[in-house]
């Protein structure tokens, strides 16, 4: 269990998760069973966007999923009502897509996060909502650790685009009362992850190529520095922040102290697979050109407010996904 601490309080609640078949949509589902509260998880199964059945298939038995899209207004009135909290994971999180199909980012990070706040607001305003934004939008740090007064200065469509979806959260929460708060994530890696490909985040990519004992591939030098979290203390973040009350209105960064360079990544990954080789090779233009550098986040707010903090350290949570994906890795990729 992720934080059998908080199951006291959230026995029987009534919880909506968007993006539910994905990676952290999931691993909160099973936490949220496992504290006995009712679950719905809306997922749209799009391929490219990391939903996958066998991400709940241990508790199907123990959620409700809806399969619908978060652009679909009318679907959304119906789905927030009489819920306690919602958890909004729906997005498009591919930095690279963004800059190739923008509007379809547009559509999915803009516009239906207005859909989702509308619905709350006119169907269910008392609910508590947690938004899953991004360090993307911080951009190329200007100091380190970045904190949450950074400027905000994207350098991709998807970081625009999940900008313009926190501030509409935090705007809903300002003008209409609705109980909100926004998780700024890092680099979040584990179990149920889309590694299919490199679509979505590297190190999922990274982890499948481990496993098969293939040669990772770090652009550039590979000192580029980043902090990872484990999906389960992701999530318990999630959690905290919609049962606080301090939590409302606020934005926090996530991040951990363990901040290690992509080539000293990519060294451990092969190291505890066994097997497997390191290849540094130049930056593809189109990645160079979003590449942020060196990012590792200041997460003393969330710590100080909400105590949180990451308990799963990196080498011990890189195995944990390796295991889990030498077990299940023909069912993601």
């Amino acid at each position: 269990m992720i934080a059998p601490e908080l199951h006291d309080e959230l026995r029987g609640a009534r919880v909506l998760i968007t993006g539910g078949l994905g990676f952290l949509g999931s691993t909160l589902a099973h936490e949220l069973v496992a504290a006995g509260t009712k679950v719905v998880l809306v997922d749209s199964l799009v391929p490219e966007y990391g939903g996958n059945r066998q991400n709940v298939a241990d508790i199907s038995d123990q959620v409700s999923v809806n399969i619908s899209d978060v652009r679909d207004q009318h679907s959304l009135n119906e789905l927030v009502r009489e819920q306690d909290i919602l958890f909004n994971l729906a997005g498009q999180t591919s930095h690279l897509d963004s800059m190739t199909d923008p509007y379809t980012d547009l559509e999915i990070n803009c516009r239906a996060q207005l859909s989702i706040l509308e619905a709350c607001r006119h169907e269910n305003p008392d609910i508590r909502i947690v938004f899953a934004s991004t360090r993307q939008i911080y951009g190329r740090p200007q100091e380190l650790p970045v904190n949450e007064s950074h400027p905000i200065v994207p350098v991709d469509v998807n970081g625009i685009n999940k900008t313009a979806g926190e501030w509409y959260h935090l705007l809903y929460g300002e003008v209409y009362g609705l109980h909100v708060s926004v998780l700024r994530l890092t680099n979040t890696y584990g179990p149920r992850m889309r590694v299919k490909d490199a679509r979505q985040t590297f190190l999922g990519y990274w982890l499948r190529l481990a496993v098969e004992g293939r040669t990772i591939q770090v652009f550039g030098d590979g000192t580029q520095k980043r902090d990872f979290n484990y999906a389960d203390d992701a999530a318990r973040a999630f959690l905290l922040a919609a049962l606080r009350d301090e939590a409302r209105g606020r934005v926090y960064n996530l991040g951990s102290d363990e901040v290690v360079d992509l080539r000293e990544l990519g060294e451990l990954l092969v190291e505890l697979n066994g097997a497997g080789e390191l290849e540094l090779v130049p930056f593809p233009p189109d990645r160079k050109a979003i590449d942020i550098g060196d990012f590792y986040a200041d997460f003393s707010r969330i710590r100080a407010e909400l105590g949180w903090e990451p308990r799963v350290p990196l080498r011990a949570g890189l195995e944990r996904a390796l295991d889990y994906y030498r077990t299940y890795g023909e069912l993601y990729w």
